[in-house]
């Protein structure tokens, strides 16, 4: 079903610079104006150049930040910064993190190909998440400017013999072209490997798979616009033309090393909120409970609440409420047969989501909040740390706080396995995939080799 198969990937020179810690970056979407201002002063060739360039007064159609990331990368290719293989290439990654929890550091593996591109109706490659216009306009004229794909999406399959990361593991008793500790504290490492066996061991695997998205909606999306762009110019024929592929990061979705993180709501502002109101109209769906947040130890009165909120999660959907000026959390417990009231229009296994039921019966039915309201920027902010979320409404930054269990990883199976999609963050699998170990430059003329 899915196919995979090695390419000709970019890399930064390694055999000039290990310090990869200074030139790469997490995915263009969760950097903010600051962060995309340390990373330029970082280091000259930091990839944010390629991804996130800045905007200029008097930007142009003939000079914008999408032009300047394709002035850079023909330098930077040019000078030798950047240098290609000799032959198609896979590229094994390993990612040691601390998860955050009072657990044990975790390994997550990943392996980097490319997959080609399906077809919105395939079954083949499944996304689980609303994308945006604005995200795709974005990325689509940094890829027709570039003519590469600079970030991978980040793919899930199934494979609880392990055997992909089986053989590739294998292959990979030499040092690691690439090693590097991030400034967040993760820990990186990359083995290319060009073992045309190997590659067809892990085409015949996923022949059989589907892969679901975890991260990267906008960017598949994007890739896929442009493969339809290349087309009208190049044709279908020859098959396997490079645009006909995305590079993708893929993890087994039975990783030891996969988490996924909690994606809080904080809001900004809620016009005409009164608490006692909000609370009784709430009663109606939940059962509710209050527990002390005095906020004089955020650290370890947010690691209570987060044990309670797993413990009272582990059977049912259950958020907790916090408002700004107050000392204490609501416990807000979804009721028996709640759920019938979200509405026809939601398959079964979308009323099971956490991210729903808060949307239906909090946001909207309880602060008033239309579904486009809901994709508000400027009033929802989304946080995967809890004590951050508390710390935003006691500074009086945000008004209030949602704070949720993460998304179980059988519900992005059974949600994607449906064809149907969730809201917008409703997941955050953690670490994300760094920006910068590989580039995929798209030659029009070029025919990927699969196995």
């Amino acid at each position: 079903m899915a196919v995979i198969a090695p390419f000709k990937g970019l890399t930064y020179n390694y055999h000039i610079r290990q310090d990869f810690e200074n030139i790469v970056a997490p995915p263009y979407d969760v950097i903010s104006d600051n962060e995309q201002e340390a990373y330029y002063q970082a280091d000259p060739y930091n990839v944010i150049r390629l991804i996130l360039g800045k905007k200029k007064i008097g930007d142009s159609d003939w000079d914008n930040r999408y032009t300047r990331a394709t002035d850079i990368f023909k330098r930077w290719e040019s000078a030798g910064v950047l240098f290609g293989v000799d032959q198609p290439s896979m590229y094994v990654t390993s990612l040691t993190y601390d998860p955050g929890n009072g657990d044990p550091k975790r390994t997550r593996w990943g392996v980097i190909a490319v997959a080609r591109i399906e077809d919105e109706d395939s079954g083949v490659i499944l996304p689980h998440e609303m994308t945006f216009s604005a995200h795709k306009d974005d990325r689509l004229k940094l890829m027709r400017a570039c003519s590469a794909q600079f970030s991978q999406i980040f793919g899930l399959y199934e494979d609880p013999d392990n055997i992909i990361l089986d053989a590739c593991k294998k292959n990979i008793d030499f040092t690691p072209q690439i090693s590097f500790d991030f400034h967040d504290g993760t820990k990186h490492k990359m083995w290319i490997l060009q073992n045309p066996r190997l590659f067809r061991t892990i085409a015949d695997a996923m022949n059989e798979k589907k892969i679901f998205i975890a991260d990267g909606h906008h960017r598949y999306e994007t890739a896929r616009n442009f493969r339809n762009i290349m087309r009208a110019r190049y044709g279908k024929k020859p098959a396997n033309r490079s645009y006909e592929y995305v590079m993708i990061y893929l993890t087994n979705m039975n990783d030891e090393g996969l988490t996924i993180l909690p994606s809080h709501r904080v809001i900004k502002e809620a016009p005409g909120f009164s608490l006692t109101p909000f609370l009784k109209k709430l009663e109606k769906w939940f059962d509710i409970t209050d527990g002390p947040l005095p906020g004089s130890d955020i650290s370890r009165e947010c690691a209570g609440l987060k044990l309670r909120l797993e413990q009272a999660g582990s059977t049912n959907t259950v958020f907790a409420f916090y408002l700004h000026q107050t000392d204490r959390y609501y416990l807000l417990s979804l009721k028996p047969g709640a759920r019938k009231d979200m509405g026809d229009d939601l398959h079964a296994s979308l009323k099971n989501l956490d991210v729903l039921v808060l949307s239906r019966f909090a946001l909207q039915k309880g602060l008033g909040f239309s579904k486009e309201g809901l994709d508000n920027e400027k009033i929802f902010h989304y946080q995967s740390s809890m004590k951050m979320a508390v710390s935003h409404v006691q500074s009086g930054d945000y008004k209030m706080a949602f704070l949720l269990n993460p998304t179980k990883i059988d519900h992005v199976k059974e949600i994607a396995g449906n064809s149907l999609v969730m809201p917008r963050k409703s997941t955050y699998f953690y670490p994300k995939v760094l920006t910068g170990l590989v580039f995929n430059k798209i030659d029009p003329h070029e025919i990927i080799q699969v196995p």
